[in-house]
């Protein structure tokens, strides 16, 4: 989705004005009045200093927010994915409501102070989120990681797998001051030579000591007893064999305590998860919201610096219907070239006064938020439900 806030100088007849726009548009967007407070300018040349900041600060606030929507979508387990639409909201609203319906939050950006100040207010919330965000998905990267690595030991090849859970200690000689009991791993192709020579691979093996624990895709896993002096070359000979004798040993403790370090790592996760989730659905309301009020200070202050005080102007959000940009951009250049003649339809005129932006210039005021983010997710997980 992406919406378009625009300003034009206001008009006498305002709702004239409003119904103007509303009727040649309406075939190819859906517009909205983009409510906007009267706040505090202070001077030209402070305004004209501070619009270079508010460009910074909106790329700086949907950087993180972007993050926190990436994040959340990667967290969440698969059988909660189709709750991310429902976690994808600003303050309880579904995102093309808020933007579509946009109240000034004076409860959170009070008018009173400067724009200046309401600059300040957001950049310190932002600051604050990116900072969390780091200490919480590093927090969470490290258990799951761990998690992972452990739980690959348990279900990778049986070359690298754990042999706790498959292994029983009647398998094993235990506690011997001579004998060791080795697990070694065979390719099916090696089955019958295995079978039929493995107590001649070194002296001391005992014969008739192997047995077959598990057959698993194209290996199995053999034990095999013999006196701990020729371990050694016992190991060095199947190698040449291909067979891969395992480092492995025989410990009931060992193997429970690995068992138990799991569990409390999948406990944690869980504990972890529900939390964590909360905060990035909360932080991202959050963010947008304030991204969005970044957008509207940048729409208000260079509507000042292009249309002069007092700030009387007309602001709207339009949110073009798909395959209709052109046609929309083509209407709106027809209703308002007139407010300057120097700017053709979306010429590229660099640095001009109450223009800090790079790119495109139109002869009406122009932002757009563009929330791509939520398209990106669906290509990643196509069973999410839309937004």
């Amino acid at each position: 989705m992406v919406f378009w806030l625009i300003s034009t100088p206001k008009e006498e007849s305002h709702q004239h004005q409003w119904n103007r726009l509303t009727e040649h548009t309406k075939p190819m967007a859906t517009v909205g009045k983009f409510n906007l407070p009267t706040l505090k300018v202070g001077t030209l040349d402070a305004l004209m200093s501070l619009s270079d900041d508010l460009a910074k600060l909106d790329q700086f606030t949907e950087m993180v927010m972007i993050k926190v929507y990436n994040y959340m979508a990667n967290a969440l387990e698969e059988n909660d994915l189709q709750k991310l639409p429902e976690y994808t909201k600003a303050n309880n609203k579904d995102l093309r409501s808020y933007c579509n319906s946009f109240v000034w939050d004076v409860a959170k950006f009070p008018t009173k102070v400067s724009i200046k100040d309401i600059h300040d207010i957001i950049a310190k919330n932002i600051t604050k989120i990116e900072k969390d965000f780091k200490t919480k998905s590093t927090t969470y990267n490290n258990l799951r990681s761990n998690l992972a690595q452990h739980e690959k030991k348990e279900t990778g090849s049986l070359v690298t797998r754990n042999l706790g859970p498959i292994v029983n200690e009647e398998d094993f000689v235990i506690a011997s001051e001579y004998l060791v009991t080795v697990c070694v791993v065979v390719p099916k192709q090696g089955y019958k030579e295995w079978e039929g020579s493995y107590w001649k691979l070194a002296d001391f093996v005992v014969p008739e000591s192997s047995k077959r624990i598990l057959e698993e895709g194209d290996q199995a896993l053999y034990t095999v007893t013999m006196f701990r002096k020729t371990l050694e070359a016992f190991k060095n000979n199947a190698r040449e064999k291909k067979f891969v004798v395992r480092d492995f040993q025989y410990s009931k403790e060992k193997i429970s305590q690995q068992q138990n370090e799991v569990t409390n790592m999948q406990k944690a996760k869980i504990k972890a998860y529900v939390p964590l989730i909360r905060w990035l659905k909360g932080n991202f309301s959050e963010a947008f919201v304030n991204w969005i009020h970044v957008k509207a200070l940048r729409l208000f202050t260079e509507s000042v610096l292009r249309y002069g005080l007092p700030a009387t102007f007309m602001t709207a959000v339009l949110e073009p219907n798909k395959k209709s940009e052109k046609k929309l951009r083509e209407k709106l250049y027809a209703l308002y070239g007139n407010l300057d003649k120097s700017a053709s339809d979306g010429a590229d005129m660099g640095d001009i006064p109450g223009v800090f932006m790079s790119g495109d210039y139109y002869p009406y005021v122009y932002f757009d938020v563009n929330t791509a983010f939520v398209e990106a997710a669906r290509e990643l997980w196509p069973h999410v439900a839309d937004q």
